[in-house]
C-alpha cells in the first residue's frame, strides 16, 4: 500500500508513511521518530541540505501532511487480502484452530508494519489488544507474533496512551518477571521502550508497580538481546526525571555498571541519565571501579557510549572532589583533551565541559 502513496508521504529518513510529521528549521518535513533518532546520535546538520542547525533544533507538528496521510485513501492491495476484521475474528474465536491464529497474525504483522493507515484500521477495532494479550497468556507458539503486533501498533503516538489503557502495562511487566528466557522478553522490553515515547505513559510506567524492577532484573538476568533492550527501556523510562530514583531504588546502579564493565555499553547511557539526580550520583560514587569503568567507555566506546560517559563523569566529579581526583588520576583529562576534535558535536560539548572542571579541581588540590 504504501508504494501507491505519494512520494512526498513518506519520510526521507525510513522512506515509509510518516505517522507523525514534523517539520524541521530547515524547512523539510521527516517522521519525528526518524529526525529525533538523527539528532539524538549527535547530528546537528539537516539530513538532506547538510545545513548546520541550531543547537536546541525544534520540530513542528506538520498538520497539514499529517491530515492528508490520514485522509488519503487510493486504490489499496488490502482488497485483495482479508479484511482486517475478517483476520481479528480469526484471533477470537473460539473455534479458530492454531494455525489460521497464526496465519492472522502473520499477516496482521506484515500489512501494519511500514502502513500507518492500516495501523489505525486495526486500532479502531476494540477486540483486536484483548485478543492479542489473550495469546501473550495463553499460547507459547502465538506470543511472539503477537507481540509483535502489538510493537507495531505501538508506533503511532495516538495508539501509545490507548495500549496503556487496554492493560498492556499490567500484562507486560507480568511477562517480563515470570516469563523463561526467550526472544519474547525482548520485543516485551522493546514494546515498553515504544510506549515509553510518551511522557505521560513515562510517568504511568514508572509509577506502576515493579516496571522498573523487572527491568532492572532482565538487565541482570538477561541473555543476549533481553540485556540490550531491557537498558534501552531503562534509559526511555529513566529520561522522565521523577522515575530516576525509582530505579536507584530498585538497584538499578550496580546492575548497570557491572554490565557496562561487561560490555553492554547502554548501560552507561543509563547511568548517564541517573547521575542527574542526588542519588543516583551517590549510588554510582561508592560502587568500586566506577570512574575507571567510565574511563574505559571514553577511549573504546561508541559516540553515544562516550557521550554519556562524559556526562556520568561531569555529574560525578561537580559534586565530588574524591571523583574528580580519581578521574584525573586516569587519564580521563588527557582523553578528553583528544574528544574535543571529535565528529560528535555532543562529544566536543561534553568533553569541553568535563576538561574545564577537571582543570579547575587540578588547581584546588595542587
Amino acid at each position: 500500500m504504501a508504494a501507491q502513496l505519494p512520494e512526498h508521504f513518506k519520510c526521507p529518513i525510513s522512506l515509509e508513511i510518516m505517522s507523525d510529521p514534523v517539520i524541521l528549521s530547515s524547512g523539510h518535513t521527516f517522521d519525528r521518530s526518524s529526525i529525533q533518532r538523527w539528532l539524538d546520535a549527535g547530528h546537528r546538520t539537516c539530513p538532506i541540505t547538510k545545513l548546520p542547525l541550531p543547537e536546541h533544533a525544534s520540530l513542528i507538528p506538520n498538520h497539514a501532511l499529517r491530515s492528508l496521510i490520514s485522509n488519503y485513501a487510493p486504490i489499496s492491495p488490502l482488497h485483495h487480502s482479508p479484511h482486517p476484521q475478517t483476520l481479528i475474528s480469526a484471533l477470537t474465536s473460539p473455534s479458530s484452530p492454531l494455525p489460521s491464529k497464526l496465519d492472522a497474525l502473520r499477516l496482521l504483522t506484515r500489512l501494519s508494519r511500514g502502513d500507518s493507515l492500516f495501523r489505525r484500521r486495526l486500532a479502531d477495532s476494540p477486540a483486536l489488544v484483548p485478543a492479542l494479550l489473550a495469546c501473550v497468556d495463553d499460547d507459547a507458539a502465538l506470543r511472539h507474533r503477537a507481540l509483535s503486533l502489538l510493537l507495531n501498533l505501538s508506533l503511532d503516538d495516538d495508539a501509545k496512551v490507548g495500549l496503556v489503557a487496554e492493560g498492556v502495562l499490567a500484562r507486560l511487566v507480568a511477562f517480563l518477571a515470570a516469563a523463561p528466557p526467550s526472544d519474547c522478553r525482548a520485543v516485551a522490553a522493546t514494546l515498553l521502550t515504544s510506549l515509553a515515547v510518551l511522557d505521560v505513559n513515562k510517568a504511568t510506567i514508572g509509577a506502576f508497580p515493579r516496571a522498573i524492577h523487572a527491568l532492572v532484573s532482565l538487565v541482570r538476568d538477561g541473555k543476549g538481546r533481553e540485556r540490550k533492550e531491557a537498558a534501552t527501556a531503562l534509559f526511555a523510562v529513566c529520561s522522565f526525571p521523577d522515575n530516576r530514583r525509582r530505579a536507584v531504588e530498585c538497584g538499578a546502579v550496580p546492575v548497570l555498571l557491572r554490565s557496562a564493565d561487561s560490555g553492554l555499553e547502554r548501560s552507561v547511557e543509563v547511568i548517564g541519565v541517573l547521575a542527574k539526580c542526588k542519588e543516583g550520583r551517590e549510588q554510582v560514587e561508592r560502587f568500586r571501579g566506577c570512574v575507571q569503568i567510565l574511563a574505559r567507555v571514553l577511549r573504546n566506546g561508541s559516540p553515544r557510549g562516550v557521550q554519556y560517559a562524559l556526562m556520568a563523569l561531569y555529574s560525578l566529579c561537580s559534586h565530588s572532589e574524591g571523583s574528580a581526583l580519581e578521574a584525573l588520576r586516569d587519564g580521563v583529562l588527557e582523553i578528553c583533551q583528544g574528544l574535543v576534535h571529535d565528529d560528535n558535536a555532543k562529544v566536543r560539548r561534553n568533553a569541553s565541559c568535563l576538561i574545564q572542571l577537571l582543570r579547575g579541581s587540578s588547581h584546588r588540590l595542587s
